[in-house]
């Protein structure tokens, strides 16, 4: 796969090193130079000095050729834009991070449906360890060919889960409503904004993702 980072912060830079030792290819948008020329001798990718929020910057990625743009600087602006302009683009995934909770709404509002805020995942993280659970028990439950798969209900308001015509080997688990868990059953009727959580079997991700994933440009417009 390719992948694209903006910003080179420490986030970044961790990650990046995994997914280049699991052989992707990496590629890191960084608007300070310094900081390239004193992470280009350890990295084995490739930099692009420059502001990612311009899209001028971001098509000499090559949004056609791009697995996923993830959206890292320490700006929740920067990365809102960069991840408009991204979308924009074509690039197939973007990834949203934001520190400020206020601006989840608007991530919402703008069908940014891919947005991360790590001081809530740490912080809830360690109030779990706290209480004795381990979330990370989910990587020896989740084996195999299984799969998570989620979207945001819009097109499908109104239709209950029995309703969405899923593969024969996927199946809504559960669904968050204004934030609140609640399982999910045949019956349970879907609104707008619910995001809905389906377990799967790999070889549906795609009919999946056809179906519900983040639609291009040129999708939008036909």
């Amino acid at each position: 796969m390719r992948i694209a980072f903006l910003g080179a912060g420490e986030v970044s830079v961790r990650t990046a090193e995994l997914l280049i030792s699991r052989g992707h290819e990496v590629i890191i948008i960084e608007n300070d130079q310094e900081r390239i020329d004193d992470l280009s001798d350890n990295l084995d990718c490739s930099f692009l000095n420059g502001d990612g929020s311009k899209p001028a910057i971001l098509r000499e990625v090559g949004p056609e050729q791009t697995d996923i743009l993830f959206c890292l600087t320490d700006s929740d602006q920067a990365n809102l834009i960069a991840s408009l302009v991204g979308r924009s683009l074509g690039f197939k995934r973007v990834i949203t991070s934001i520190q400020d909770p206020e601006f989840e709404v608007i991530c919402w509002e703008l069908s940014l449906k891919d947005t991360i805020l790590p001081s809530r995942t740490i912080s809830r993280y360690l109030a779990d360890m706290v209480e004795g659970l381990d979330i990370l028990e989910l990587s020896t439950v989740i084996k195999g060919e299984a799969r998570f798969f989620s979207f945001i209900v819009d097109e499908d308001k109104g239709k209950t889960v029995g309703e969405l015509e899923l593969p024969k080997n996927a199946k809504v688990v559960c669904y968050y409503r204004e934030r609140k868990f609640s399982l999910a059953e045949d019956s349970t009727k879907l609104s707008k904004g619910d995001q809905v959580v389906i377990l799967t079997h790999s070889g549906s991700l795609n009919e999946l993702r056809e179906r519900w994933g983040p639609k291009s440009s040129d999708q939008k417009g036909s």
